[in-house]
């Protein structure tokens, strides 16, 4: 299928030059004409889009062929456009930039070229003059697959410095599509991750927005550029279809909660409808006001965020917290990113949490943030052991014990991370769910025989009411199976132990004692029957459906490898202070009129 919408890439020579300040004021100031524009974003990024979504009213959409391989930006792309006047695309730190070792891999370079569309360069030219022409000539031929359409001129001082400008460029034949000049009427607050994200700051967000789009539409020539966006030739991509890549619906329905709100920000738009397709009912709900989970919750999605700026609030909503211990210890499906995991801990910078995790969390100076090639070390209810995975991680955060005695990922150079306990899967590790959307369909599945196996049938409610059942405290111990294969190195605190406290969920396979009554007698004992003969086909069922997702991800990431990146070892990298060892980046604010590329979350 060929998609022919008009768009653009907006790049920069580096971080810093202005790139989030153009591209939400251009989307703003063409939503304003009455265009529908589609957002999107290369690298792995939370928080700009949510500035996109905001001054376009579609939802902000990332392209990150690292996560999710370069066969699907020009899909996701599509889908995410279809139906769009004019599609804008924010690039990430300097245009050539990209995974570190992997050559353009990742980088805005390649997805311009992937899409064939043509490159606008912002670029701050507050220190220069004619030399803005050196700079400018030579991105726009360091690289002949990249079209490099023009140049937008930030933080210009005057009208002659801009006419100096304006005729280097033009003696380079490079055109200039605007000059916008310094100024302190557009302030985005930034924090320790960059800038703060829209949910925490909705009006001011939206006044800031507001007036990216007035000085975009005083300073920029838009007619000119859209012309250049319509001259962008068609490519050839199929629109990414999430049904097409779950494989069709449960007829269940289950009910699966994503935390969202100020406190939990960070999330791909596809996961919604990669749960969706799989035939999930997605109710949201906010921690930070909610007392309970949506009703009938069966499965529960957390992802990133920004949790310790709202420890103490979190922490005082009891209910909830009790409610997330409730379901953990159903077996029910629990996914945990980042911030997820963190409220799962006992505690936050000694702030109580969830306490469905036997670790605590606090805040650290260091910044750990990059990219990650990892292998699944523990079968969980969403991953097959042995899946491997292109992933980010960005906190100022650390989990102690980095592990449980079911570690979820392990990447080479460092100790295994996360945890997999019974049905909760929680890590510092951010996915995109369309590299991997068995993920979703596995989830959901797993919510299906939660909800199947606790939702009375018939003239059941009655009789579950009359029996009464004792408290199961804790289980026996468990002793999972580690899995270690030849040149793997397990620390000693890395051994697979069970630690069985108060409080901890019951494994499903645990049957109460019931306390029956006379003519109870035998209903319970048919209930008992029943319930074996279900748990023992989930069993058979769950594990055919692990062989046939193991064998689907090895297939995948055979077929769908970027270029110089191996299926068969995760590439070495670091967790402390390796901003240059990858794509994703920590904001800097180098002017308030042009807030700078908050470029990883």
């Amino acid at each position: 299928m060929v998609t022919v919408v008009p768009r653009l890439v907006i790049g920069a020579p580096a971080s810093g030059h202005g790139k989030t300040t153009v591209t939400t004021g251009l989307l703003a100031a063409y939503a304003a004409r009455g265009l529908r524009v589609s957002p999107h974003k290369v690298g792995p990024d939370y928080i700009d889009p949510g500035y996109h979504a905001l001054a376009s009213g579609r939802p902000g959409r990332n392209l990150d062929p690292y996560l999710v391989g370069p066969h699907l930006v020009g899909p996701l792309f599509a889908h995410g456009a279809a139906g769009a006047d004019l599609a804008i695309v924010e690039g990430v730190m300097g245009l050539y930039d990209g995974a570190v070792g992997h050559g353009d891999l990742g980088s805005t370079a390649q997805v311009a070229a992937a899409l064939r569309a043509p490159v606008v360069l912002v670029v701050d030219a507050a220190a220069q003059g004619r030399s803005v022409a050196a700079l400018v000539h030579g991105f726009r031929t360091y690289e002949p697959t990249v079209w490099l359409g023009g140049v937008i001129l930030n933080r210009v001082g005057s009208d002659r410095h801009e006419q100096i400008l304006r005729e280097a460029c033009e003696e380079i034949g490079t055109p200039v599509f605007g000059a916008l000049r310094r100024r302190d009427a557009i302030r985005t607050p930034s924090r320790h991750l960059g800038l703060v994200p829209v949910a925490e700051r909705s009006p001011e967000a939206t006044e800031a927005v507001e007036a990216m789009g007035r000085v975009i539409a005083e300073g920029v020539d838009l007619d000119r550029l859209l012309w250049l966006a319509r001259s962008a030739p068609p490519v050839s991509a199929e629109p990414w279809s999430p049904s097409d890549a779950v494989g069709g619906a449960v007829s269940e329905r289950p009910v699966i909660a994503v935390a969202s709100g100020a406190a939990f920000t960070f999330g791909y738009a596809e996961t919604v409808e990669l749960l969706e397709a799989s035939g999930a009912t997605v109710a949201r709900f906010d921690p930070l006001h909610d007392e309970s989970l949506p009703d009938g919750t069966a499965g529960l999605v957390v992802g990133g965020g920004f949790p310790e700026v709202h420890a103490e609030a979190l922490s005082a909503n009891e209910p909830l917290k009790k409610a997330v211990r409730e379901l953990a210890a159903s077996g029910a499906p629990i996914a945990a990113e980042c911030a997820g995991l963190l409220w799962l801990t006992k505690s936050l910078d000694g702030k109580p949490m969830c306490g469905v995790l036997d670790a605590e969390a606090g805040m650290t100076p260091n910044l750990t943030l990059g990219y990650r090639s990892a292998v699944a070390i523990s079968d969980s209810q969403l991953l097959p052991e042995g899946t491997r995975v292109h992933g980010h991680v960005f906190h100022r955060t650390q989990v102690e014990p980095r592990a449980g005695a079911r570690p979820a990922w392990q990447w080479k150079g460092r100790p295994p991370e996360g945890f997999v306990q019974g049905g909760v899967h929680a890590s510092y590790l951010h996915l995109h769910w369309a590299a991997h959307p068995g993920i979703a369909r596995r989830l959901v599945d797993a919510a299906a025989r939660v909800q199947a196996r606790t939702a009375p049938a018939g003239g059941s409610a009655a009789l579950a009411a009359d029996n009464a059942h004792t408290a199961v405290d804790s289980p026996e111990p468990e002793t999972p199976t580690a899995v270690v294969r030849p040149g793997d190195a397990v620390p000693e605190s890395d051994t697979p132990t069970a630690v069985v406290r108060p409080g901890n969920a019951v494994a499903e396979s645990e049957t109460p004692t019931a306390v029956v009554v006379g003519d109870a007698v035998e209903r319970a004992d048919a209930d008992a029957a029943a319930a074996q003969a279900r748990a023992e086909a989930d069993a058979a069922a769950a594990k055919a459906r692990a062989e046939a997702d193991a064998a689907a991800e090895r297939a995948r990431a055979e077929s769908a490898a970027p270029d110089g990146v191996s299926t068969a070892e995760p590439a070495a990298d670091s967790d402390e202070n390796d901003e240059k060892e990858s794509s994703p980046r920590v904001s800097r604010t180098d002017d308030p009129a042009s807030p700078a590329d908050r470029d990883g979350s």
